[in-house]
């Protein structure tokens, strides 16, 4: 996969997961939305008998009514759910300041196409629509009217804040304006952007409209190919944790259609749906809206229970005892609920082929019950409690649900004889049969097995020695450390860190640093990397861990003896004088510090320059005798974002003994309070069998003899 890909799908990747936070609440919405609807249906109400406790004005219909809004609501403000949900699932750090600079930014983008729209005359003195714009195209959002962009300008929203927020939350302002730096600086300016963001929508969204809408017209008369394609795609993206990204858009946008409802302009397959449930004339759902939301029940509620069913079957008799509360909780669990991560990755991890055969039959889900006309909806779970409140509660004539048991049980048939027969065929060690583990697997067990190398363990490793992916606020780097802001520093283990590589590990309350030397940076994207597109964490064995532990402790081959010259004018001290701990217990080897007279600093060896950090504090150069020198200047400069720095030199170049390679602007740094310590060490030497010999005193650059490595 190509770097501009990799990139791509991680951002798909969060953006999938950050969807899954406002979808999650879809089901209690929809429960309250369903039975809201369905009792206070004049035609429900008269065919069950039941207008004496449930007529207009009784308190249950109030209640009942009082249920019906509360769907409403959630529902309605769905753009403005997942404008705060992206912006939180992208933030690196102080994800509710994010979370509040979308919000205002979603509204101030909605105020901006108000007042355009008014200044335009599309939009009359009175509040109404000028007659010659198109049904649904302007709306009301939050009691502004502005154009219908739905989620899809939620989610651009939470983008651009998210991007603002990630970019600027750290930045430092003219002292004059020093109050709303940082994190302050953020609504500000997603305020700004929202305003933009409003004259771009103003501007260009009714031609993306017209695309969208055509390109929805194609989807819905994409026929029962279509649905099918739907079906196996949603179910195929599982893996890799795309599917809330792939069935959004047709879900709440006009990729899946629009209609007209109790008068009202309607886009999105389920949006659609919950519109016609609260319309008291509707006599049948939709087909082509519902043909999106109602393809999983089948192998939701029949298939999978019949496949947990067959597995149970398979394993010997003697050893089902064990087993029989896995599989019954598990085929239980997703014909109630729908939740089906227990089986599926069972297949993924045991046999992909039997993941593949269920997306197969996926689609087929959905193509049955496209042709026979089923129109059952659903908020997202599938399970028997959306069967109940969309199929059953709504009646045979709106939804034809006897069909959909139906199906529900051919399919349970189907994947008990189909799965039975290729586990037994296949040899498949599903859990119980011929092997020691009696437990199902999850997504986590699915990418451990299939994590791509020893790097994607030792990041995991890295995020369980700092307390878990929940307790990790922010992770930055310097030249040689890992820097790393925690929710409970007591979480972290040094042990765990340690085995990873890290030399050390300085704990400051909620403020970790890991000390990794120069290749810091390489673990840094490393992790980053991991954490874009593993999203969940995944288990690493005793064995796994001990042969990382053990590879990272393999002694290194040094050289016996090498001569520095002095570097920087100034005062000479040995390392364990350094005002830093990381450098003073030598957790970045052994070395020296240098306190400067003046800013000049040279080469105190032949080498090759091998990293300049991007703040320009450190730089590594890999010496003619085979060591890797770091030269760190001042402490805490890397906050200084190289301000106070020009560099000589670049990477790859060649240096050699007394050649300037830095200038430091001595002023600067005390004005900022930190240290004009410069630290000269080797992070890999073996402190076992070499020392640093300082002769300690004043010196002048070139002065030989005062810096040696020696052997013990």
């Amino acid at each position: 996969m190509s770097k501009n890909n990799s990139k791509a799908f991680e951002l798909l990747q969060k953006m999938s997961k950050s969807f899954f936070l406002p979808i999650s609440i879809l089901p209690f919405a929809g429960i309250f939305l369903g039975i809201g609807a369905s009792f206070t249906n004049p035609a429900n109400i008269k065919s069950l008998g039941l207008e004496t406790i449930l007529a207009d004005g009784t308190f249950l219909n109030i209640l009942l009514k009082i249920f019906t809004g509360v769907g409403e609501v959630v529902f309605g403000n769905l753009p403005l759910f997942f404008a705060i949900a992206v912006a939180i699932g992208l933030a690196r750090q102080s994800k509710e300041v994010a979370a509040m600079s979308s919000a205002v930014s979603y509204l101030v983008m909605n105020i901006t196409v108000n007042k355009l729209l008014v200044n335009s005359g599309k939009i009359l003195a009175d509040g109404s629509v000028r007659p010659d714009i198109p049904l649904g195209s302007i709306t009301s959002v939050l009691g502004i009217q502005s154009l219908q962009i739905g989620v899809f300008g939620g989610i651009i929203v939470g983008m651009v804040v998210a991007y603002l927020h990630n970019r600027y939350y750290k930045i430092e302002l003219p002292s004059a304006l020093s109050f709303f730096g940082g994190t302050k600086f953020i609504p500000i300016i997603s305020i700004v952007f929202g305003v933009f963001l409003g004259m771009f929508f103003y501007i260009f969204w009714p031609f993306i409209q017209i695309g969208i809408s055509k390109l929805g017209n194609i989807v819905i008369n994409s026929g029962y190919l279509g649905t099918f394609i739907f079906g196996a795609t949603e179910r195929g993206l599982i893996p890799f944790g795309l599917h809330h990204a792939f069935y959004l858009p047709i879900w709440t946008t006009e990729l899946g259609g629009s209609m007209e409802v109790a008068g009202k302009v309607v886009s999105g397959a389920q949006s659609i749906y919950f519109a016609q449930l609260q319309d008291p004339a509707t006599t049948k759902f939709s087909i082509n809206a519902v043909r999106f939301l109602v393809g999983k029940y089948p192998f939701m509620m029949g298939g999978l229970p019949g496949a947990a069913l067959a597995m149970y079957h398979c394993v010997p008799k003697e050893n089902r005892k064990k087993v029989k509360g896995l599989y019954l909780g598990a085929g239980l669990t997703t014909f109630l609920t729908g939740i089906t991560e227990p089986i599926e990755f069972t297949f993924l991890f045991l046999s992909p082929l039997l993941f593949v055969i269920h997306v197969i039959c996926a689609g087929f889900s959905f193509l049955a019950c496209h042709v026979l006309n089923i129109a059952v909806g659903t908020t997202f779970s599938d399970g028997l409690i959306d069967f109940t409140m969309f199929g059953l509660l709504q009646g045979v004539q709106k939804t034809n649900w006897p069909y959909l048991v139906l199906l529900m049980l051919v399919y349970f048939v189907i994947y008990y004889a189909m799965f039975k027969y290729l586990i037994i065929k296949w040899d498949v060690k599903v859990p119980g049969r011929d092997n020691e583990e009696t437990k199902l697997y999850t997504k986590a067990d699915y990418l451990a097995k299939n994590a791509d190398n020893k790097e994607d363990l030792i990041s995991e490793l890295i995020i369980k020695g700092l307390g878990g992916r929940n307790n990790i606020l922010d992770l930055d780097n310097c030249a040689t450390r890992l820097r790393v802001s925690v929710v409970d520093g007591s979480l972290a283990d040094e042990n765990i860190l340690k085995a990873t590589g890290a030399s050390g590990v300085l704990k400051r309350n909620t403020a970790i640093q890991v000390i990794y030397g120069p290749r810091v940076s390489i673990v840094k994207s490393n992790l980053d990397d991991y954490m874009s597109t593993h999203l969940e964490d995944i288990e690493i064995s005793d064995k796994d861990f001990k042969e990382i532990k053990n590879e990272r402790e393999l002694p290194k081959e040094r050289q016996v003896k090498c001569d520095l010259v002095v570097p920087v004018n100034g005062k000479l001290l040995c390392i364990n004088k350094c005002s830093d701990e990381g450098f003073s217990k030598k957790m970045l080897g052994d070395g020296c510090v240098l306190i400067p007279k003046d800013g000049n600093v040279y080469s105190p060896v032949n080498g090759e320059i091998t990293i300049i950090s991007d703040t320009k504090h450190a730089i590594s150069i890999y010496t003619e005798t085979g060591e890797e020198l770091l030269v760190h200047m001042g402490l805490d400069t890397v906050n200084m974002n190289g301000e106070p720095f020009d560099i000589f030199v670049n990477v790859g170049d060649k240096v050699e003994k007394g050649q300037k390679i830095a200038h430091i602007d001595l002023d600067k740094i005390k004005e900022k309070g930190y240290s004009t310590e410069i630290i000269f060490s080797y992070p890999e030497l073996d402190d076992e069998t070499y020392f640093v010999d300082v002769k300690e005193g004043e010196v002048q650059v070139g002065d030989k003899d005062k810096i040696t490595i020696n052997k013990k």
